[in-house]
């Protein structure tokens, strides 16, 4: 049971990471209403997706293993969720990076 406690603490230490790699945006000049490139966009997302994804992706997989539990399965279930929304915000920001004109712009 000490096992637990210690997962769901760094599952809670770890959410203001996931938040911070959720909601950055994939192009900053975008959502201030610029049209332009954003060399530096995946970088600043991928610094706070690539540990949240490590975490919530562990997480999920050790509470799934314990799913008996009522608790241990709403907890899977919520770190599947931030497992999803961090990976897609980090799959758009990977997906604006390596565009077609963001190739030529910010090589």
């Amino acid at each position: 049971m000490r096992g637990m406690l210690i997962l769901y603490l760094a599952l809670v230490a770890a959410l203001p990471v996931a938040i911070m790699a959720t909601v950055l945006p994939v192009n900053s000049y975008r959502a201030q209403g610029i049209d332009a490139l954003d060399c530096d966009g995946p970088a600043s997302i991928l610094l706070f997706a690539i540990p949240a994804l490590l975490v919530y992706g562990v997480g999920a997989i050790l509470l799934y293993r314990r799913r008996n539990r009522r608790l241990h399965l709403v907890a899977f279930l919520c770190c599947a969720l931030v497992f999803c929304s961090v990976g897609w915000n980090a799959a758009a920001a990977l997906r604006e990076s390596y565009g077609a004109a963001s190739v030529e712009a910010c090589a």
